[in-house]
């Protein structure tokens, strides 16, 4: 049976994801803003805090402010740590909490953390097969090309697969921001709870990115099995 692109059954199956995918980011920005107000008891910065979380791990990185909001990544190839301008001049927990995460990410690079380390050989992959994977599929669903669609699924699979192990690195990430923040410091008891709701916010919209890329997945095989 054959059912039209934008209107079939399957589509339903998303509506779960899409939910929860709206509460995350959601969650994740409302946090950021509430505890964003509230000044840390260090008064530093996010940017000074990444510095000397860096530099008591001797991390030969160096650090970027780039335009945005909660855009803040590590850039394993290059060493460079880029903060929002946001996270690298805020004075609050929220700020530290997200500067901290990014360097989780590298010292998971030093220390080769497996998950780390097979994410970053599939990014090229899950890139590549993200952009192609659905029209491909399409095309091949529309003009009954089974080949395209096949392959299209194959595509998808490997940014499912991605999704799947960025899981275990965030959270990893996270355990790992958490610490160090302790350790050194810079957050006093009264603020850890704080550090702990930030980046478990932050850590819902992975779920809810990873439930989505399962539930198109599954969606790609029932239309696929619908074309036979």
């Amino acid at each position: 049976m054959f059912y039209p692109f934008f209107f079939d059954y399957t589509f339903l199956l998303l509506i779960p994801a899409l939910i929860l995918a709206f509460y995350a980011q959601s969650k994740v920005s409302g946090t950021y803003a509430e505890l964003s107000r509230r000044r840390a008891r260090t008064g530093l910065t996010g940017k000074e805090v990444a510095q000397l979380l860096i530099q008591n791990l001797g991390l030969p990185i160096r650090i970027e402010e780039i335009p945005g909001t909660l855009n803040d990544h590590y850039d394993p190839r290059h060493e460079v740590l880029r903060l929002s301008h946001s996270v690298a001049r805020g004075r609050s927990v929220a700020d530290y909490s997200v500067a901290a995460h990014e360097v989780g990410h590298a010292l998971q690079k030093r220390e080769a953390y497996p998950a780390f380390s097979l994410r970053s050989t599939l990014v090229p992959v899950a890139s590549f097969g993200s952009q192609l994977a659905l029209p491909l599929f399409f095309i091949g669903f529309l003009f009954y090309i089974p080949v395209l669609m096949d392959i299209g699924i194959i595509f998808f699979s490997a940014a499912v697969l991605f999704q799947l192990i960025t899981l275990p690195v965030e959270y990893d990430a996270s355990r790992r921001a958490y610490v160090l923040l302790a350790q050194a410091g810079i957050v006093g008891e009264d603020e850890k709870p704080l550090v702990k709701k930030m980046l478990n916010a932050a850590a819902l919209t992975y779920v809810a990115a990873t439930a989505m890329a399962a539930l198109q997945l599954l969606r790609l095989f029932l239309l696929r099995e619908s074309r036979d």
